[in-house]
């Protein structure tokens, strides 16, 4: 024996809202904060870079200074015979031309201002004491924009 029933369900119209979820999108609100957020994070990474790029030019000075300090110390070597010429006082300026110990300071404060400073510049400034027994050469720039201090400085110190 077999009994069927039939069965029919007749949802009205709240029953059929219940089980459907309402997925309209998202609010002005929502979007507006998600865009300050991304904006406040873009922002932070622009600050970062801008630090980073300040931080390299003050090191890619640092080395430059090193490296001229070098530079003149080998010219020094060169004329060893005449290293008591190369001392001199912080100068700014390119000292005039003459000997080679004068040609190679000429170069060496010009070759400070093109590689550290501008061609133009009057803080780019080197100086050269107690040669040949004790030299110390000292570079001078400012580095304010590079992010440092308003005046910085490399010396190195050798024997001629």
């Amino acid at each position: 024996m077999i009994i069927s029933s039939s069965t029919t369900f007749h949802l009205g119209r709240t029953a059929s809202r219940i089980g459907v979820c309402k997925i309209q999108g998202m609010s002005m609100i929502e979007v507006l904060v998600s865009v300050l957020v991304l904006g406040v994070g873009l922002l932070g990474v622009a600050a970062l870079q801008a630090v980073a790029l300040r931080g390299g030019q003050g090191s890619l000075e640092s080395s430059q200074a090193v490296m001229q300090n070098t530079s003149i110390i080998e010219a020094m070597r060169g004329n060893r015979g005449n290293a008591a010429s190369y001392n001199m006082a912080m100068t700014c300026a390119a000292p005039a031309a003459g000997t080679l110990a004068q040609n190679d300071l000429r170069d060496w404060v010009l070759d400070l201002k093109n590689t550290i400073g501008k061609s133009d510049d009057l803080s780019t400034c080197g100086r050269i004491t107690n040669c040949p027994d004790a030299c110390e050469v000292t570079v001078r720039w400012d580095d304010s924009r590079a992010g440092g201090s308003a005046v910085r400085q490399v010396t190195t110190r050798t024997r001629i």
